[in-house]
């Protein structure tokens, strides 16, 4: 499992905004945001996919000098001045304390929302996806992903079909938000994965929050238990690799729903620990 504490951020570079736009409708009630930064760095290279690490001067907690986060790359190119530019999505990010019930912003996702065009920030980066292609097309794939876990999957889904030009294996992709809106790239403005639905094999399944004002967890259990036939079969199947990406409890509500279809939670566990010792099991988790 790739946690932030393993990316070394010892080679930062700055980068300037570009732009910082809205992408979910003015009256939603959750906030995405993209933002296209030019890379101020000569030898800057990436592949959509890979992550940048946005950091956060402090103090901050802990007497950490930065607050890191990472962020999927989802386009680049090249600015006016022939610089690198990259862009992300952005969620704007709130958390509740579990004793006090108050609500915080988060810092990282706050601080680049914040942004505006003209400003630095300071990056670090590009690391390689914990998601490594399959070695032939004939393999299935199975991704799930909870908020901002859909980002790195959105790059890997346009890679595959676009880039490497198909897919034999099946693709299935089960991804969950407390509203529709909170889909990143699932809007009205950016739906890309609309796309890929004439694709005879690729599949998503949306999970919502059942009631999203009343702070309900989002469904994505019952998404994969709705599909379990299937689910369980592609588990078997000697040639899937599962990949799982989002905030910890993604991985919770994947064992959850996992151990039901499987019958019992040794059953479960038995088949993560194969698929994990043969290179066939990816999680990415914050």
């Amino acid at each position: 499992m790739v946690r932030l504490q393993d990316f070394n951020i010892n080679e930062a570079f700055y980068a300037t905004v570009l732009s910082n736009e809205r992408i979910t409708p003015d009256d939603a009630t959750e906030e995405v945001r993209e933002i296209t930064l030019e890379i101020d760095k000569d030898d800057f290279s990436y592949e959509l996919g890979q992550s940048i690490a946005l950091l956060v001067p402090g103090p901050h907690e802990f007497g950490n000098e930065y607050h890191m986060r990472l962020y999927t790359i989802a386009e680049g190119g090249k600015s006016e001045t022939g610089k690198p530019t990259i862009t992300v999505c952005v969620k704007r990010c709130f958390f509740i304390d579990e004793i006090s019930g108050d609500r915080f912003p988060g810092v990282a996702s706050n601080y680049f929302c914040d942004c505006s065009p003209g400003d630095t920030v300071l990056l670090a980066g590009p690391y390689p996806s914990p998601f490594a292609m399959p070695p032939e097309d004939t393999a299935n794939i199975l991704m799930v992903g909870l908020g901002t876990g859909i980002a790195p999957f959105r790059a890997f889904i346009k890679h595959i079909y676009d880039v490497h030009g198909g897919w034999k294996g099946k693709v299935r992709l089960f991804h969950g938000a407390k509203t529709g809106l909170d889909m990143l790239y699932v809007n009205d403005k950016n739906d890309d994965l609309t796309h890929y639905y004439d694709q005879e094999t690729f599949k998503a399944f949306e999970a919502v929050s059942p009631r999203p004002a009343f702070d309900a967890p989002v469904a994505l259990d019952r998404a994969i238990e709705d599909n379990a036939e299937e689910v369980w079969n592609m588990m078997r199947d000697p040639d899937t690799y599962v990949y799982v990406a989002g905030q910890q409890n993604v991985a919770e509500m994947l064992d959850q729903a996992g151990a039901r279809i499987a019958g019992s939670e040794d059953k479960w566990e038995r088949r993560k620990t194969e698929l994990k010792a043969g290179g066939r099991w990816a999680e990415l988790l914050y």
